[in-house]
């Protein structure tokens, strides 16, 4: 997993509440287990006309113009701005694989549903939680103003929008230091690699039976 420190990115707003797993990444999608390839279905029945199928070519499909993230002004949009509840329903971690291949480094929201919220940090997302107030402020910033960008910056918890007004933002010590560091579930037990291999060891050398 890439440390994630800090970054400027373009805000693509998402306005609507309970946006479940389904709608992020629909179900005939999930025969993959790798975590990369879902970015071209995400919000894959909001993004094009027709029915999305494994395998078929995005290119051709025709796309529904109305859907935000097919608007010229919000392409290469890195920070995903939403609503209440995001993340709700089924518990597939291919939700934050789709977002996070689609391009989006964090995700701005009124709240999150809980496993998809716990994914997101196992996957290098960055998942924030801030008041109505300031989610509602911000979506009328990035309608009005063109090309609007907010600077994460995690070591210092804080968002910095263009005018120089800074939003701070709170994140659990722990998953702050594993985004920081890059280091995911498998990161996280790699770092003790030497004392399992002298636990391994030791373990053989007492009972080799079980090693026969």
């Amino acid at each position: 997993m890439e440390k994630f420190i800090s970054f400027t990115g373009l805000v693509a707003p998402l306005d609507r509440n309970n946006v479940d797993t389904d709608a992020i990444i629909p179900k005939q999608f999930l025969k993959s287990i790798r975590r990369s390839g879902f970015g071209p279905n995400a919000f894959d029945e909001w993004r094009y006309l027709d029915r999305g199928e494994p395998g078929g070519d995005n290119a051709i499909r025709p796309k529904n113009p109305h859907f935000v993230l097919n608007q010229e002004r919000y392409r290469g949009a890195s920070i995903l701005l939403a609503r209440a509840n995001f993340g709700c329903g089924s518990s597939r971690e291919h939700a934050p694989w789709a977002l996070a291949d689609f391009g989006f480094k964090a995700i701005l929201a009124e709240s999150f549903a809980d496993i998809f919220f716990n994914n997101c940090f196992k996957n290098g997302l960055l998942p924030l939680v801030l008041p109505k107030a300031e989610i509602e402020a911000l979506f009328g910033l990035v309608e009005y103003t063109p090309g609007f960008a907010l600077t994460v910056d995690l070591a210092a918890q804080t968002l910095a929008r263009p005018d120089g007004a800074v939003i701070p933002f709170s994140v659990d010590p722990f998953r702050k230091e594993c985004l920081l560091n890059g280091w995911d579930d498998i990161g996280l037990t790699l770092r003790h690699a030497e004392e399992i291999r002298a636990f391994e060891a030791e373990r053989k050398e007492k009972f080799p039976w079980l090693f026969a």
